[in-house]
């Protein structure tokens, strides 16, 4: 059963990975339902289907999702192991630090409340495994706080093992409380133990307490190193009893690892692959020179966030939509309300209509799944132009933004100089920022979109 739950947690992670980093983004066709099965953006997203089973599975046999589907706790496996190979690293049973872990919880779950979000996710564990495959792809804020990130997982991973899951981890101490009345538990046959310890010393959690034979459920993360390491078979897979170094039977131990085995299939396999459609680019795709971002007074979210409140309620910063966009256009914001959340910026590209890719990746409901034809009667901003710029008011004829405006919203219209300016019609702009990309005025452009507070239907 080890090896099956080792197996396992390598396919998870290397999906995870091949995912993120996959360059074409066909991935996500098949590997897309791998962050929908995430608990915290699954919770966001409102997915009562999925939070219930992994709930339930929990309830049932303990902490697998903790050992198998969360990538951030495989990872921690991986450091742990190699500190234990090259540092010979052993681990210790310490005493819960139940004041702190549950302390971090209600201060994570406020901030999520009073809508900082951004700030409660740098400690979510599927949003901080995404920063840091995102380390030296996404440029500025996002490989700062992914290499901080990394930093401290490696290091409490390889001095402490599961210490982050049980100490700091909102997911881990969410399902701490339901754990710790599983049905099935690793149990201790003191007839047995001869106190070598050795699954003490191999216990990452270091929730064995071999002094009292007894494992705390509400910290032990179904890693099954213990089951391995014993040599007497003085630990077992059984059904909890009023007294946990009751005897574990082999009936109990095959019984409950068959169980184990289900419940982890039944963790991974939950979320439904979702169809999506092959993305098509249109033309245009020569490169231009970026120059300066505007100040907008309210930030660009894509197409089907529905609105800036809307979205930074349910994003977690995880950075998926950010190493998919094809144009480059999401980057992390640095405010303090939505921090590490997307925002677009058209300085380098624009949000061509044909590509969905963002709403097809998106695990926790922050950017809803929308078709291109939908997106064609959404608007996220308007264009704003500012005429002192326009290269026309300088005596030249341009143009351009009208010219690549995919809605038509743009039309130029005679100037005080004689010369056209651009006018744009708001009922028909849908704030792609083709016009504001396209725009040759530098540094400055002479039009830009400002974003919505709450995203609008355009006929």
């Amino acid at each position: 059963m080890l090896y099956t739950r080792r197996s396992l947690a390598v396919l998870v992670l290397a999906a995870f990975v091949a995912l993120f980093l996959d360059p074409s983004g066909q991935l996500r066709h098949f590997l897309g339902w791998l962050p929908k099965a995430q608990l915290l953006p699954a919770l966001l997203a409102c997915n009562v289907v999925l939070v219930v089973a992994v709930l339930l599975v929990t309830f049932v046999v303990g902490r697998v999702y903790c050992a198998v589907v969360c990538p951030l706790g495989i990872l921690q496996d991986v450091f742990s192991w190699l500190g234990g190979r090259f540092l010979k690293k052993r681990f210790r049973y310490r005493r819960p630090q139940n004041w702190v872990r549950y302390a971090v919880l209600v201060a994570f779950v406020l901030l999520v409340v009073l809508g900082f979000s951004g700030v409660a996710a740098l400690i979510a564990p599927y949003a901080m495994f995404g920063r840091i495959l995102s380390i030296g792809r996404v440029a500025g804020l996002v490989t700062v706080v992914g290499a901080v990130s990394l930093g401290v997982i490696l290091v409490s991973a390889v001095l402490y093992g599961r210490m982050w899951c049980n100490t700091v981890c909102p997911v881990g101490s969410l399902l701490s409380l339901v754990s710790r009345f599983s049905l099935f538990a690793p149990r201790i046959d003191a007839s047995k133990c001869v106190g070598c310890r050795k699954c003490e010393h191999g216990c990452k959690s270091s929730c064995i307490n071999i002094d009292n034979h007894t494992v705390d459920t509400s910290r032990c993360v179904d890693c099954w190193h213990c089951l391995n390491n014993c040599r007497f078979g003085a630990i077992g897979l059984g059904l909890r009893r009023s007294a946990q170094a009751a005897p574990a039977s082999s009936a109990d131990t095959v019984d409950a690892s068959r169980r184990k085995f289900l419940a982890t299939t039944a963790v991974v396999g939950t979320a439904l692959a979702v169809e999506a459609q092959e993305q098509k680019l249109d033309g245009g795709l020569a490169a231009i020179a970026g120059r300066q971002a505007p100040a907008r007074q309210v930030p660009l979210k894509p197409f089907g966030a529905r609105g800036l409140k809307s979205f930074s309620a349910r994003c977690v910063g995880c950075q998926l939509c950010v190493s998919h966009c094809p144009e480059h256009i999401l980057r992390p914001s640095a405010s303090l309300e939505r921090f590490m959340q997307p925002e677009m910026n058209y300085s380098d590209g624009y949000c061509r209509m044909a590509c969905t890719r963002c709403s097809e990746v998106c695990p926790a409901g922050a950017i809803e799944r929308v078709t291109p034809e939908e997106k064609t009667s959404i608007s996220i901003g308007v264009a704003v132009t500012l005429h002192d710029n326009c290269l026309s008011a300088h005596g030249v004829d341009c143009g351009a933004c009208a010219r690549h405006c995919p809605s038509g919203a743009i039309m130029m219209v005679p100037g005080p100089d004689g010369f056209s300016l651009p006018a744009v019609n708001e009922s028909r702009c849908l704030g792609c920022g083709a016009c504001e990309y396209y725009c040759p005025a530098r540094p400055v452009g002479a039009i830009f979109v400002e974003g919505r507070e709450r995203h609008a239907e355009i006929s």
